[in-house]
């Protein structure tokens, strides 16, 4: 149960690199014959990396709405350079966003939202 526990945090903070880490793991204890231990690592890696994944127009537009409103909007001085409202650009400025997104939450719902593939 610990280990699950323990589990599912590192999964939570990390993200995607987290997934990567336990599936890389679950397959060498495929590979060494561990099965139980594979589902457990599975379906509580499954879940809640299922959970993690933020929808673009309803969880991280608001929060650059909140924060970069009227400027990277329709209408504003450099949304023709840097339109906060298309999930390309979210992605492609990545974590350098958060020259403005001080909140720790925000980030890290934003930082599960890079991590999708």
């Amino acid at each position: 149960m610990r280990s699950t526990l323990t589990l599912l945090v590192l999964i939570t903070i990390l993200g995607a690199e987290a997934w990567m880490l336990v599936t890389s793991s679950t397959v060498a204890a495929a590979n060494a014959g561990d099965r139980s231990s594979v589902s457990m690592r599975y379906s509580s890696a499954s879940s809640s990396s299922a959970a993690a994944k933020p929808d673009f127009d309803s969880e991280i537009k608001p929060i650059f709405q909140a924060r970069c409103q009227p400027c990277h909007f329709q209408g504003g001085k450099v949304y023709d350079k840097l339109p906060f409202d298309k999930a390309e650009t979210i992605t492609r400025l990545g974590t350098k966003l958060f020259t403005r997104i001080k909140d720790e939450k925000e980030q890290q719902k934003i930082r599960e939202f890079l991590a999708q593939p």
